[in-house]
C-alpha cells in the first residue's frame, strides 16, 4: 500500500526516540501504549502513531484554504517546527506565548478564525485548545502518554518532550500533506531535510558561526603572510613615514659662546656652503645713489629736445 509505514520512516522514528513515553500515563492514552519497560517508562506503538499521522494529514488536506489551518507551539522546542510546517504547507502559525482571546475576542488585533488547530502539547497549549472548543474548531495534538485528551479530536501519540521527535513528526506531517496534495511525488524522497525543522540552541549557533569565522580567517592570514622570515624584525628601528625624504634638521646653536659662523655653515646644504664667501665680515661697499642719478639725467636730455 502507498500509505503503509516504510522501513526508512521507522528507522527515523527510532533514531528520534518518538516511541519513548513518560512514566505516567493517562487513562485515554493506554490504547496507544505497546508495553512498559522495567524502569517504568511506557513505550508507544509506532504503528498507531503512523495511522493517526495519516488521518491528521487527510483532515488537513480536506481544508480548501491552507491559511485556515493554524499550528501553535508554546514550547521553544516546537517553535521552529511550526514555522517550517506553516512555510511549506501555507498555513498559519503561532510560536511562543499564545494571547488569550485570539479565537474568541473579535476586537483583538490578532483575532483569527481558523478551521483547524494543530498543537504541539495539549498540556502546555491548553488555552488555545480550550478556546477552540468554544468556537467548534477541531484540534489535532501531538500527545505523550501523560497528555490530557479533553477537547482533542485527533491525538497523535508520540514523544513531545524531545526536540528531535517534535521536528521529525512535523516534518513527516508536512511531507504527507504535500504528497496528498500532489505537490511532491510519493516515489521520490522529499528534498527538504528534517534538520530545518529542528530547534537549535542560540549557544550552538554562535559556536558554529565562530568556528566558521576562524576557519575562514586562517587561510587568508596564511596567504597574506607568505614565506616571509620575521627573524630579527624586533631589533630593527622603525622610523616615521617620509622621514627619509624630509630635509635634515639644522644644527643646534651652542648655548654659550662658540663660533656661530661655523655653526651656520654646517646647517646649510653642501652647495650653499661651497658658494659662501670665505670671509663673513667682508661686505660689499654701499652704492652711491647720487652718482647714479647724475649719470641717468644726461641720457634723458636728447629725448626732451626732440619733443
Amino acid at each position: 500500500m502507498a500509505l503503509a509505514l516504510k522501513e526508512a520512516d521507522v528507522r527515523n522514528m527510532l533514531a528520534a526516540k518518538v516511541q519513548i513515553g513518560m512514566k505516567n500515563i493517562d487513562t485515554n492514552m493506554r490504547r496507544y501504549v505497546w508495553r512498559r519497560r522495567q524502569d517504568g517508562v511506557y513505550i508507544i506503538n509506532l504503528g498507531k502513531t503512523w495511522e493517526k499521522l495519516i488521518l491528521a494529514a487527510r483532515v488537513i488536506v480536506a481544508i480548501e484554504n491552507p491559511a485556515d489551518v493554524i499550528a501553535i507551539s508554546a514550547r521553544k522546542f516546537g517553535q521552529r517546527s511550526v514555522f517550517k510546517f506553516a512555510q511549506h504547507t501555507g498555513s498559519q502559525y503561532i510560536g511562543g506565548r499564545y494571547t488569550p482571546g485570539t479565537f474568541t475576542n473579535q476586537i483583538q488585533r490578532k483575532f483569527v478564525e481558523p478551521r483547524l488547530l494543530i498543537v504541539t502539547d495539549p498540556r502546555t497549549d491548553h488555552q488555545p485548545v480550550l478556546e477552540a472548543s468554544y468556537v467548534n474548531v477541531p484540534t489535532i495534538a501531538f500527545c505523550d502518554t501523560d497528555a490530557p485528551l479533553e477537547h482533542v479530536d485527533i491525538a497523535i501519540p508520540c514523544n513531545n518532550k524531545s526536540k528531535n521527535a517534535i521536528a521529525l513528526m512535523y516534518w513527516m506531517l508536512a511531507r504527507e500533506v504535500l504528497r496528498m496534495r500532489a505537490t511532491i511525488s510519493r516515489q521520490e524522497p522529499w528534498s527538504v531535510m528534517m534538520d530545518l525543522f529542528l530547534y537549535r540552541e542560540p549557544e550552538e549557533v554562535e559556536a558554529e558561526q565562530a568556528a566558521e569565522a576562524d576557519a575562514g580567517l586562517e587561510p587568508v592570514a596564511a596567504a597574506e603572510s607568505g614565506p616571509t622570515d620575521f627573524v630579527g624584525l624586533d631589533n630593527q628601528k622603525v622610523g616615521e613615514w617620509g622621514a627619509e625624504d624630509a630635509a635634515p634638521a639644522p644644527a643646534a646653536v651652542p648655548a654659550t659662546g662658540g663660533n656661530y659662523a661655523a655653526a651656520g655653515a654646517a646647517a646649510q646644504p653642501p652647495a650653499a656652503v661651497a658658494a659662501a664667501p670665505a670671509d663673513w665680515n667682508a661686505t660689499a661697499p654701499a652704492a652711491n645713489w647720487s652718482q647714479e642719478q647724475q649719470q641717468a639725467a644726461p641720457a634723458q636730455a636728447p629725448y626732451q629736445q626732440q619733443q
